[in-house]
């Protein structure tokens, strides 16, 4: 389905599970996925919760305005399409650039929010985070998503993924491809993260109770920069995955679907 925001442009949802429940999940994929990616955590929340899948804009079947979108004006678009939606009670799972989109949700709409769970993210950037994400954007504009993905899948899948992977590698990146992601989609969705600043200062006014989830083996988003979240706010907690890397909603999936339902039963 197909939400209308304010400025024109389409931002593209998927409603799942029980209509009727009081609580919503939102799911908010990483940098390069699509709504496919949660596909796999819909039979086990269908039954309890209604269930929202968002592309963000510029990912998969949203629109591509000509201007790129901060992280905040990401969080705008989605709190529109709650709002509409007319959920009152959410709670909103992000990973990686999702989960960045998920704190300003929390920090400028906390209306709605009732829980809140951050994988594989970052409030902060290392200088080593930046130096990857230099190295993923010149291997874009030098071959494309294809070069990019080569580059990029070291640092997003753990040393035991490729050992014994869920999907073969080779799989996994012709699926990626075929997503059929722009150079001009990925660039403006990546000057988000390139641009951004230190969101800990902000975290410390957030009041809402956060499970904060993390790789052992994840590089990128290491478990200290998770860990500088967890200090950050008042009402989070830290679980770590061992033997997974930063992609866990592909490596973590039961994992990650148990420590999801507990928190947000209690």
């Amino acid at each position: 389905m197909k939400h209308l925001l304010p400025c024109g442009n389409q931002l593209y949802y998927e409603l799942h599970g029980n209509t009727n429940a009081e609580i919503t999940l939102l799911f908010l994929g990483g940098l390069s996925q699509s709504t496919m990616a949660w596909q796999a955590y819909l039979p086990a929340f269908s039954e309890n919760y209604r269930v929202l899948l968002v592309d963000l804009m510029f990912q998969g079947q949203s629109d591509n305005p000509s201007q790129f979108r901060t992280f905040k004006e990401h969080a705008e678009d989605v709190n529109h399409l709650l709002e509409s939606l007319q959920c009152k009670k959410v709670v909103p799972v992000g990973i990686s650039y999702g989960g960045a989109v998920v704190m300003r949700l929390m920090y400028y709409f906390p209306q709605n929010i009732y829980k809140a769970v951050l994988m594989a993210t970052f409030a902060h950037k290392t200088p080593f985070f930046d130096a990857i994400g230099d190295a993923w954007q010149s291997a874009l504009q030098a071959g494309g998503y294809p070069l990019m993905l080569d580059v990029m899948l070291p640092f997003v899948l753990g040393q035991h993924y490729f050992q014994n992977p869920l999907i073969p590698i080779e799989t996994l990146k012709q699926m990626r491809i075929s997503n059929d992601l722009s150079i001009d989609r990925l660039a403006k969705l990546m000057t988000a993260t390139a641009i951004s600043e230190d969101f800990r200062p902000n975290l410390q006014e957030i009041q809402i109770p956060t499970l904060v989830i993390c790789g052992q083996e994840d590089i990128l988003c290491t478990p200290e920069m998770h860990q500088a979240i967890v200090k950050a706010m008042p009402f989070a907690i830290y679980q770590e995955i061992p033997k997974v890397g930063h992609t866990l909603n592909l490596e973590a999936i039961p994992q990650t679907i148990e420590l999801i339902r507990t928190f947000v039963r209690k």
